[in-house]
Formats: C-alpha cells, sequence, structure tokens
C-alpha cells in the first residue's frame, strides 16, 4: 500500500476506494460519486473531439456504461482516470470513424490527477470486424438500459441510439416538435445516467 500511496495521487487514492466498494458489495453511491467525479470532464474532452453536444451527452453515458461494466477487470497499476478516458476516447473514435467525421486529430490527450498531460495515442485505421463486434457490444449494453426506460422514451431512444437518426430526423418520424423531441431526450438520457450508477440491480 505504501508503494501504492507513492505512486498515486490522493484523488487517485480515492477512486481506487470506490471503485473496491462498488466492484466488493455493488456499493450504489460508489458508482454514483464516480460517475459525479468523471463526468463533466469526459464530457467536455468528448466535445473538444466532435464539437455536438447531444452526441458528446451520448457517447458520455455510453463511455461509463462501458466502464462501469468492466470495471471488475480494472487494475491499480494506472489511475481510474486514465484508464476511463481512454475508454471514453476509443469509444468516440468508433463513432468517428463510423460518421466519417474529420474533427479531430486522432492523437488525443487529457491532464491526469497530477497535473500530468497523458496522450492517447491510437492507430488511424479502418473500421474491422473487431470493431464491429465493439459496437454490436455498445447497442446490446444501451439495449439493457432501454428496456427499463418508461416507455414514452423507449422509442425516441431507440431511434437515436440505435436507427442512429439525427434530431431532426426523429422529429419528422415522429411528427413532433424538435423542442420537444430534444428535450425529452434529454430527460431519457438522465434517466440513463440514473441507471448507469445503479449497477447493481442492471448488470
Amino acid at each position: 500500500m505504501e508503494e501504492i500511496k507513492k505512486q498515486f495521487s490522493d484523488k487517485a487514492l480515492k477512486d481506487f476506494k470506490l471503485i473496491d466498494k462498488a466492484v466488493g458489495v455493488g456499493d450504489e453511491q460508489a458508482f454514483a460519486e464516480l460517475m459525479e467525479r468523471y463526468k463533466r470532464p469526459v464530457y467536455h474532452m468528448i466535445l473538444k473531439m466532435i464539437r455536438n453536444t447531444d452526441d458528446a451527452e451520448d457517447l458520455t453515458i455510453e463511455a461509463f456504461a462501458k466502464a462501469f461494466k468492466n470495471l471488475h477487470k480494472f487494475k491499480k497499476d494506472y489511475t481510474f482516470s486514465t484508464w476511463l478516458f481512454r475508454i471514453a476516447t476509443n469509444n468516440t473514435i468508433d463513432f468517428i470513424r463510423k460518421k466519417k467525421l474529420n474533427t479531430f486529430s486522432l492523437n488525443t490527450s487529457f491532464t491526469d490527477d497530477g497535473g500530468e498531460a497523458v496522450t492517447i495515442d491510437v492507430e488511424d485505421k479502418n473500421r474491422n470486424p473487431q470493431d464491429e463486434a465493439i459496437n454490436t457490444q455498445k447497442k446490446e449494453l444501451v439495449q439493457m438500459f432501454v428496456s427499463k426506460l418508461p416507455p414514452k422514451y423507449q422509442r425516441l431512444v431507440r431511434l437515436r441510439y440505435f436507427d442512429e437518426l439525427s434530431y431532426d430526423e426523429i422529429a419528422k418520424t415522429l411528427e413532433a416538435p424538435l423542442g420537444t423531441v430534444k428535450a425529452q431526450l434529454h430527460r431519457a438520457r438522465e434517466l440513463m445516467y440514473d441507471l448507469v450508477k445503479d449497477k447493481k440491480k442492471h448488470i
């Protein structure tokens, strides 16, 4: 433990304790606190990469869902923030490749707990069968949460996440005002954040 204390900041050590609680006994508050600590930094990093607030919100949810599902695999060889940002970055890059967006350099970086700049190098390559498998897993993960939403939000979320329609396209499909669609999807996102935090009942 002394060696860990020398290597990591107080913030990182606090994260380790929260992870132990979350994984060990399924402590809902530990999941919630981890999300509270990193939701804004993850969102802002993704927003810098894709420059679209709606997509950044969606990708933030996906990043936390994937991280929490795999939290039992986390090893304390590096900080939780490094691991989480890598998951969020790779998930966003997958999104960018799929959408063929040309919005940022594939070499990205963020500031770690100790104030150090951490660079994440990602090989620029075309989508391959492994990418497709990851995308399928991601949809399965989101599907798990969608089924727990109130019925009025389920169709909206499926159109957004599975059919991958834009907000305008969803409004036309549902013959609903664009403002209504945005407001309802915002509320659906908040509910999904709550479901992601409340992991032990869902995964």
